[in-house]
């Protein structure tokens, strides 16, 4: 960062006030405050659709100092409604860097706060919960900004897939020999999920998030995937309605985060707000099907509600909980199968795309093409 600073304010809904110093574009921001605890990939998290109308707080102290580049965004901008850093590189050092952080930010009118301590308010979030804020670099009054903080729209109950996804489908063609189509929905989609889906000989069809069965079948599809996204999973109906329609015709169904939420929807379950929900790329989740552990890239704040000690009759099939996190129980992946314990669709409330995180749970999308194999 060069030149003079300028004083930035930081105010939670429930009154507590943070001040630090603008980062990226001067004005003012509002969104859901929460916590990512990836040490790296900022830039992918900046660019993940399911950010959207989210301000994120990074707990590592240091960020910013491998730069932008051109080759990681997960999508076409940044999505995130606010960033909040600790310690922000002076200088980027990275034989891929083509910017620093802090121009990127202000060339697409991303409002900022460095300088605060960023672990009190990590812990706050924990202890109290994600919550509403504003970051201001032109207002001085937290009284002030803590009223249009209270009148900014809430997480909960909002829809928010068809405000970033495509407007038109397009493809991703397979890599080498193609072996399956996929009809992808486009809930938030990250560019590396149908990068890793074409690498498997699968040409992938990214549909708007308003697509209906209709235009799904018209792909003529070996298999249906729902992306991650931002939102409110309960607010959701037309895409939970394509999906029992899918799944009644007996068509492979992989979803991830949001994906997940919707297939358990679709299956009967209910969703729920997490307190602080998981974000980061170093969240333990074990398989149960393999009892094998991995590290995971996770971003959500809501969770499916379904049983873990027992498995549960749909009208679709047999469902249970193929995966859980280590740290808290949640519900991390689902797993549908026919009267005959045959896989039929399956979930994952993380994302095996890894980008950025491990890759851990790349065996998925292998998964996925095992599945749609035995319905060829």
């Amino acid at each position: 960062m060069t030149g003079s600073t300028t004083d930035a304010l930081l105010v939670l809904e429930d009154g507590r006030v943070f001040r630090g110093e603008s980062y990226g574009a001067t004005g003012e921001t509002f969104g859901e405050a929460v916590f990512s605890t990836g040490m790296t990939g900022y830039q992918e998290t900046l660019t993940d659709p399911s950010y959207h109308r989210q301000v994120v707080v990074m707990t590592a102290p240091h960020i910013g100092n491998t730069g932008v580049n051109d080759d990681d965004p997960e999508s076409e901008r940044i999505w995130v409604a606010g960033y909040v850093v600790r310690d922000p590189a002076r200088v980027p050092s990275n034989w891929r860097s083509v910017r620093s952080l802090d121009d990127e930010l202000k060339e697409q009118g991303v409002v900022g706060i460095s300088g605060i301590d960023t672990r009190a308010l990590t812990r706050h979030l924990r202890e109290r919960g994600a919550m509403r804020v504003g970051i201001s670099s032109t207002e001085t009054d937290p009284d002030v900004l803590l009223q249009r903080v209270l009148a900014a729209g809430e997480m909960k109950g909002s829809e928010l897939s068809n405000e970033v996804s495509t407007s038109e489908t397009y493809v991703v063609p397979a890599v080498g020999g193609k072996k399956f189509t996929v009809a992808a929905l486009d809930l938030g989609i990250k560019a590396n999920t149908p990068r890793m889906m074409a690498q498997r000989g699968i040409e992938v069809h990214v549909l708007p998030a308003d697509a209906t069965l209709e235009q799904v079948n018209a792909v003529g599809p070996d298999g249906l995937f729902f992306s991650n996204g931002p939102g409110d999973p309960a607010a959701t109906t037309g895409q939970v309605e394509l999906l029992q329609g899918a799944l009644a015709q007996g068509l492979p169904y992989f979803g991830i985060c949001f994906g997940n939420q919707l297939f358990g929807r679709a299956l009967g379950f209910g969703t729920y707000k997490l307190k602080y929900g998981h974000r980061g790329i170093n969240q333990p989740v074990m398989d149960r099907t393999t009892n094998k552990v991995e590290v995971t890239a996770h971003n959500h704040g809501f969770a499916v509600d379904a049983p873990l000690d027992r498995a549960t009759e749909t009208e679709f099939g047999t469902v249970t909980v193929s995966h859980v996190c280590l740290n808290d129980d949640v519900v991390e992946g689902l797993e549908l199968r026919d009267g005959t314990g045959d896989l039929k669709s399956f979930s994952v409330q993380y994302h095996p795309e890894a980008a950025a995180g491990p890759h851990d749970a790349a065996y998925l999308f292998d998964r996925f093409v095992t599945l749609m194999e035995g319905q060829a």
